[in-house]
């Protein structure tokens, strides 16, 4: 792996850099501390890569005065480029660029490695997918991931009876552990240190396949189990000094969401679990899947210390919903044009669906009718790994371009994005398509902000 760092520099203004960067660690750690003392304050970690979401990203965390987390899947950032195409070292050059052209200071900016291990080859032996899943971790580390999700959870294909023992995973996660602190050695030093993020009864990235029964919520006799078995893994490894960098417990709370349902935080169903942690004062719980929960339930969230919550497909999902509103919009206002004129969004962005559906085939079922209409507008947004191909992106071009050309009538916004025109009648957004679309994710950045904020009311 030599040469993956050949860009890091040990200069005077690296080591600032560095330094500031260790003081949002610091503050990371103490704010979760805080939590488990009050139950208020938290962090929301951003998954996702889109453009649009990153920028709306950035300017909640502007207006917050707090920090940006943003974190990426092995699926959707690795050293192969992931569905987006990114390695992590072009995906954190993403993230500060647009940070930085925004006005917010990179030492505001914290990155991190989420399901960082090996679900993207998990169809391959466990040596060949390990090994992969350690490069990424490497290639991570020296790009500056400083919060690391080791996610050992997935069975890999010569893994007898397709499952695990708690044992084996976390034997995993601590050989993906060990490769994180070489690759820290790589760095600079004053870099800021690495923390973790572990658990056993991680729900599957996207949210679960089939909507079914609520899952059910971690017991706390095994969240105790967990802790104990992954801190003897670590020890088995030498990697003590890295265990007391362990900041949070991956477990099911009894949240999560499928193409058609939305399972809801039951606070009462969720008490033990919430109380398990007593006499781990340096740990918190981190929710995934917390996708589409009202306001009142991550708060609630927050309260009952699941600190970190990560949020994802539903950011997409509301960056579809703005676009095909403004689709509907230009169809009202171009009705004259010919056919070939007006961008086909919708058309373009199931076409590549169709034409690759390695992305969405196990998610959806039913009648044609069904999967059509999931394909779209499923709670499980499996639609976002497509935004990025060229003919999408050359119709979304079209609109934006179409839309320019003159004002858009606000009786329009009113029956297509009716929040935004609120919004535009007391002149807090311009009818512009962009900043309408970062309006419409930022409703959704909102709820989690307000849940994180300690100055949330009780």
């Amino acid at each position: 792996m030599s040469g993956c760092n050949e860009n890091i520099s040990s200069s005077p203004e690296t080591l600032a850099l560095n330094q500031q960067r260790e003081d949002l660690s610091t503050r990371l750690r103490d704010v979760l501390r805080s939590n488990r003392q009050s139950g208020k304050g938290g962090i929301y970690a951003v998954c996702s890569a889109h453009p649009a979401v990153i920028e709306a990203a950035v300017q909640q965390s502007l207006e917050d005065g707090s920090a940006l987390l943003v974190e990426s899947t092995s699926s959707q950032v690795n050293q192969f480029g992931g569905y987006t195409g990114l390695t992590p070292s072009q995906c954190a050059r993403f993230v500060h660029s647009a940070a930085r052209n925004a006005g917010l200071p990179a030492e505001r900016v914290l990155l991190g490695g989420d399901h960082v291990g090996p679900f993207p080859w998990r169809h391959e032996a466990s040596v060949s997918a390990l090994r992969k899943a350690c490069e990424l971790v490497h290639d991570c580390v020296v790009a500056g991931y400083q919060k690391i999700h080791l996610d050992a959870s997935m069975p890999c294909g010569d893994d007898e009876n397709g499952s695990l023992t708690e044992q084996t995973v976390a034997h995993r996660a601590a050989i993906l552990c060990q490769a994180a602190e070489e690759a820290y050695r790589e760095l600079p030093s004053g870099s800021p240190q690495l923390v973790y993020v572990i658990g056993t009864e991680v729900p599957a990235p996207g949210g679960e396949s089939v909507d079914a029964q609520s899952p059910a919520v971690t017991k706390a006799e095994d969240a105790h189990r967990t802790l104990e078995t992954f801190r003897l893994a670590f020890g088995e490894l030498g990697l003590s000094s890295a265990w007391e960098r362990v900041i949070a417990l991956v477990v099911q709370p009894g949240v999560d969401f499928g193409s058609n349902a939305i399972f809801d935080y039951d606070r009462a169903k969720a008490q033990s679990l919430s109380a398990a942690l007593s006499k781990r004062p340096g740990i918190v719980f981190e929710a995934h899947s917390t996708d589409y929960q009202s306001p009142q339930a991550l708060a609630r969230m927050v309260e009952d210390h699941f600190a970190i919550l990560k949020v994802g497909p539903w950011l997409t999902f509301a960056f579809r919903e703005a676009v095909l509103a403004l689709s509907a919009i230009e169809q009202e206002l171009f009705t004259t044009r010919s056919e070939r004129q007006i961008s086909h969004v919708r058309e373009a962005l199931e076409a590549a669906m169709l034409r690759d559906p390695a992305h969405w085939r196990s998610y959806y079922r039913g009648d044609e009718d069904e999967v059509r209409r999931d394909l779209i507008y499923g709670y499980s947004d499996r639609c976002r790994y497509y935004w990025n191909q060229p003919a999408v992106q050359q119709e979304i071009a079209r609109l934006f371009d179409n839309l320019g050309r003159k004002p858009i009538p606000l009786t329009l916004v009113s029956q297509y994005l009716p929040l935004e025109y609120e919004a535009i009648r007391a002149g807090e957004l311009q009818a512009v398509p962009e900043r309408m679309i970062q309006y419409h994710i930022r409703r959704v950045l909102r709820a989690y902000a307000d849940a994180c904020s300690v100055n949330r009311p009780a």
